[in-house]
């Protein structure tokens, strides 16, 4: 037994230097959460993860006021026990304001169990001397990498500033690219795909990501006109209110796979996309959806379906998850410094990515290296 005798959580915001638009939303800051847990034998579990700008306080306050005290003095091996026993808490989340559907206090909740539950993870892997991916199965050492980017840019009507964007994930050695759709006309996303297609070359990966934006027949429209440009996969490509029959309308008209599972919380909504057959890959979040515990039952209802596991972002703990089963996918990350600064400045080291691929090392835990002036420089709780 090796007990939890003290939880830390702590807060950051970043103003990012510009905004950045996808298909149905903008970014103006990087927000994440920092997780620390104590044992007593003076190991530190740590963890940063989640990008919740608005909710970021409420997330915080239910994680120190109401999760810490039901972990404080257990054992720290018993992840799946701590796990129910902070889903199971039945805690006051105040105001409902939507009643039945609740959706807010849930994602908060969620969110807050993913920050604790990644960390718990964390300090087991440094307590055994062991990294995650290993913990979790070790199926292999290195995962392809690609970049989340290709947003939309003004005053770019031959495309060239995404195409160069674009070129410099390649010259960086990443093995492709999940790019935006959604925000303009199909006839333009299709001319937007096809520009990079044509500047990348036939080997290069490409992935489009509408982000909830279409109506199914508008994204069978987009999957079938960009089919010949050999796409690996349209993302949550239809409205927030259609997942279930929307998803499956398109998978049984697209001539490419559909993704889908960044907007689910627990292995409930997950299952629901796999039975009701929406999707042949989830990109269920580790930091927003309970965390390693949840995501690793969601990737084992996946795999006797043929789903296929990728991850929405969270590299710091999606390289390990997706380095664990013979299933996962691609991890990915924000190439570009200027839409996720915290993630290249949190931490000292990163891991190696040469050949398409992130390297894994042996570093015991998550082999996270977080700089503490980085943390105190962007604190949002002083």
């Amino acid at each position: 037994m090796m007990k939890i005798t003290k939880i830390e959580v702590i807060p950051l915001v970043r103003k990012l230097d510009k905004e950045f638009l996808g298909g149905t939303y903008k970014i103006t800051n990087r927000n994440t959460i920092v997780t620390r847990i104590h044992l007593a034998n003076g190991v530190v579990g740590e963890c940063f993860g989640g990008d919740e700008d608005q909710t970021q306080e409420r997330i915080v306050r239910l994680m120190r006021d109401h999760l810490v005290p039901l972990l404080v003095g257990e054992d720290v091996h018993a992840v799946e026990l701590l796990w129910e026993r902070m889903f199971n808490s039945n805690i006051d989340l105040g105001n409902r304001a939507l009643h039945v559907l609740d959706l807010g206090n849930r994602g908060v909740l969620m969110q807050a169990i993913a920050a604790i539950d990644n960390a718990l993870w964390d300090a087991l892997g440094k307590l055994h001397n062991t990294p995650v991916y290993k913990l979790l199965g070790g199926y292999r050492h290195r995962v392809p990498v690609i970049a989340i980017g290709g947003y939309y840019y003004q005053n770019d009507p031959q495309h060239r500033a995404l195409q160069e964007e674009i070129l410099g994930y390649q010259a960086g050695e990443l093995y492709g690219v999940k790019m935006k759709v959604g925000r303009v006309s199909i006839e333009e996303d299709v001319a937007r795909v096809r520009a990079v297609r044509a500047a990348v070359g036939d080997d290069f990966m490409i992935a489009c990501d509408a982000n909830m934006a279409w109506l199914p027949a508008q994204a069978i429209e987009f999957c079938r006109a960009v089919a010949p440009l050999n796409i690996r996969w349209i993302e949550e490509p239809v409205r927030w209110h259609d997942q279930l029959g929307g998803l499956r309308a398109v998978r049984e008209a697209s001539p490419i796979p559909v993704v889908a599972g960044q907007g689910e919380i627990t292995r409930f909504g997950c299952r629901d996309l796999v039975i009701h057959g929406g999707v042949q890959i989830l990109n269920m979040d580790v930091t927003i959806a309970g965390g390693v515990t949840e995501w690793r039952r969601v990737a084992a209802l996946a795999a006797p379906f043929g789903v296929q596991m990728a991850h929405h972002g969270g590299t710091q703990v999606a390289l390990h998850l997706l380095a664990s089963i013979p299933h996962g996918l691609y991890v990915e990350i924000f190439a570009d410094q200027q839409r996720d600064p915290l993630w290249h400045e949190i931490q000292r080291t990163r891991p190696l990515i040469r050949g398409g691929y992130m390297h894994l090392n042996d570093q015991p835990g998550l082999g996270l290296d977080l700089d503490p002036a980085v943390i105190a420089r962007y604190r949002a709780d002083r």
